[in-house]
């Protein structure tokens, strides 16, 4: 049996080698023809490469060298402004505009011929053509270009470029040879507008003031003007002609010539509307929205394709703290009360309203005047460019650095009002007490009250050092101004605010040198260094709060503008913020807060604004006047800061008006006093306000 198993065995495993040598010669087959198919491939292969490399080689570098691609970028709809109650003070107006788009291949010469051609039917604004640019269009007529070269002295060895500008110098020593007529002006015009712009880019030739006739010419004859296009552009329209002075103003031919590098950097175009000045300035980036842009491929002149990558965002839209009723309001009592405070020789007055609590600014307004032609102007931001010599309203702020110089305590605050005489100088002294016959013991809130200038020296000399005698010699110690200046500048006053507009300045300070010691007794009741009304209303907000330094602002929401021009989703609202904090105790802070409420509901004879002690809410605040000149002529700026209601602070008004010459008129307190009322009367119950 094992023998007749071991042979099936045997007979098995050979008929199983018989199989595999049966079944074998089909795998050879199979990769033959695998094999067969890669040649041919590579045979076709080898084929098309011969072809386009060997064959028809330049042809398709030449088309390599043909084929670009460009972004052209189309413009968008500039955000809009609203004042704080949503009413539009600058919204956008369509007009139809004529535009051009240069293509790859252009040449000066290409340009030339249509710029004479749009010439006939389209008419633009020449003001701005310079000399140069009417050389380069006399010179772009070749029968020009070769005449002038005729009359010149040139080489073989002068490059074009050599052989141009010895053409231009000489259209310079001899400007009657490209005289041009009003017609090749406008030709010119074109001609440099559309020469300057980029290939492929997009540029305005006619933005507004487009008329019929010229659309119907131009249309009738675009087969004809390649590039030309008929478009719609946008100018801004403003709620009345004083508003610019307030959310300033967008170029209209273009990238301004002072910023042009920096803009070219950032992405914006030669012919691109921005914002040059103040809100427009300040936010271009939100207003200006993001362009659209499609992709354009070309070969040679043709354009092959065109595709739409980013449809473009229309700029986003400002809602103000300002509400401009109550902003017109504010100007109009400016105006009506100016001339009463006698400016025969005043350059401005201003005034700002802000809360104290957020630095949201209600109003700011202002008129700038030329003493020499008494010509008044609108000048708004002129309450954050235009610095003055603000006189006694300053004087808080003096209390608050003997305070924390600790010269004066809470408990002891008393000193006497006297006339200061010291070795080498006249007198100085406080309004009411010049000979020294109405010598007075004065807390620190009635120095307030009645305008203490004795007060507020002694205390600079205490801080300075100095144990006052009188006839003695001054000695201050060197860095009293410092000092002083610290403490002032922790207010607020002689440093910027950090308002969200450009051109802030901080103000003017006096000489600090160890000869001038004698004029820090002059800053120390406000008549040396100078500041601004917003300033002013950044520090009377400080003490009205409680001790925080709050940054003013103007733009509260930066929201995105619907297809209808209405305002729509809120991309950024403004918090405020508390720059620093005054490291006064509460009790020290009360008994300036007290001297502020006597200056108008104080009792004494000599209280300084009596008159505002009646109006209702509570006023607190404190009035200025500060000897000034203009011209050598003797003026006096008034000034007053303050807040109502007394109890709870909601408002702070402050202004200046500089250089008046009627310092017993009180138009600082009248103009005061309609503000507050004004306020209250229109800002108060609007839930859109700040």
């Amino acid at each position: 049996m094992l023998h007749k198993n071991s042979n099936q065995s045997t007979r098995s495993r050979e008929r199983r080698r018989q199989r595999r040598r049966v079944k074998s010669p089909t795998l050879p087959i199979r990769l033959h023809v695998l094999l067969w198919i890669s040649g041919i491939l590579m045979v076709m292969l080898g084929a098309r490469l011969f072809y386009m490399q060997i064959l028809q080689g330049s042809y398709y570098k030449s088309a390599v060298r043909n084929s670009n691609t460009y972004t052209r970028t189309t413009n968008v709809q500039r955000g809009l402004i609203f004042d704080s109650t949503g009413s539009a003070l600058v919204t956008n107006q369509a007009h139809k505009a004529v535009t051009y788009t240069k293509s790859s291949g252009t040449s000066s010469s290409d340009v030339y011929k249509l710029a004479n051609r749009l010439s006939k039917y389209l008419t633009v604004d020449t003001d701005n053509l310079s000399t140069a640019d009417q050389e380069a269009y006399y010179l772009a007529n070749t029968k020009n270009y070769q005449a002038v070269l005729k009359k010149i002295k040139t080489s073989d060895a002068d490059s074009s470029t050599e052989q141009y500008e010895k053409a231009l110098r000489y259209l310079e020593k001899h400007p009657s040879v490209y005289k041009l007529t009003a017609s090749q002006k406008n030709s010119a015009q074109l001609y440099t507008t559309m020469n300057s712009s980029y290939t492929m880019s997009t540029t305005y030739l006619k933005k507004s003031g487009v008329t019929s006739k010229e659309i119907a010419e131009i249309g009738e004859h675009l087969s004809q003007l390649p590039g030309i296009k008929l478009s719609t552009a946008w100018t801004r329209k403003y709620a009345d002609d004083d508003i610019t002075s307030l959310t300033g103003s967008v170029s209209t031919n273009g990238l301004p010539s002072d910023q042009l590098k920096t803009l070219l950097a950032q992405g914006y175009s030669r012919n691109d509307s921005v914002g040059t000045s103040l809100l427009e300035k300040q936010y271009q980036s939100a207003l200006a929205g993001i362009k659209g842009t499609t992709k354009i491929t070309t070969n040679g002149n043709k354009v092959t394709k065109e595709k739409t990558t980013y449809a473009g965002q229309r700029g986003s839209s400002l809602v103000l703290t300002i509400n401009y009723n109550f902003q017109k309001k504010v100007q109009q009592i400016l105006s009506d009360n100016y001339s009463s405070a006698g400016n025969t020789y005043s350059t401005g007055v201003y005034a700002v309203v802000m809360n104290p609590n957020t630095g949201a600014v209600y109003a700011m307004a202002g008129i700038d005047r030329d003493p020499s032609t008494g010509k008044e102007t609108v000048d708004e931001t002129g309450a954050i460019t235009q610095a003055m010599t603000m006189g006694s309203v300053v004087k808080g702020a003096t209390l608050i650095a003997g305070f924390l110089e600790g010269v004066i305590t809470p408990s002891n605050n008393t000193l006497t009002d006297m006339p200061i005489k010291l070795a080498g100088t006249s007198a100085k002294t406080s309004w009411f007490n010049k000979t020294g016959s109405a010598n007075q013991s004065l807390t620190a809130a009635q120095a307030l009250q009645v305008s203490s200038n004795s007060y507020m020296m002694q205390i600079a000399m205490k801080i300075g050092g100095f144990t006052y005698r009188s006839g003695a010699h001054l000695a201050l110690k060197s860095n009293i101004f410092s000092k002083l200046r610290y403490y002032y500048n922790m207010v607020g006053l002689g440093t910027k605010t950090g308002i969200d507009l450009p051109g802030e300045v901080s103000g003017y300070e006096g000489s600090s040198t160890s000869s001038d010691q004698g004029k820090a007794l002059d800053l120390s009741y406000g008549n040396y260094d100078e500041y601004t009304v917003m300033q002013l209303a950044q520090y009377m907000s400080t003490i009205a709060n409680g001790g925080k330094k709050m940054k003013p602002y103007l733009v509260k929401q930066i929201r995105q503008t619907t297809s209808t021009g209405s305002l729509g989703k809120v991309e950024y609202t403004a918090h405020p913020t508390v720059q620093s904090t005054l490291p006064v105790t509460k009790s020290e802070l009360n008994i300036i807060k007290r001297g502020l409420y006597l200056v108008t509901h104080g009792t004494d004879s000599n209280t300084t604004a009596k008159s505002l002690g009646s109006e209702t809410p509570s006023i607190s605040g404190k009035t200025g006047t500060a000897e000034t000149y203009y011209n050598g002529n003797s003026t006096t700026t008034l000034s007053f800061a303050g807040y109502a209601p007394s109890d709870n602070p909601q408002v702070v008004v402050a202004l200046g008006i500089n250089g008046a010459t009627d310092d017993d008129s009180g138009a600082n307190i009248t103009m005061a006093k309609e503000i507050f009322s004004a306020y209250w009367s229109i800002v108060k119950n609007n839930s859109s306000s700040n």
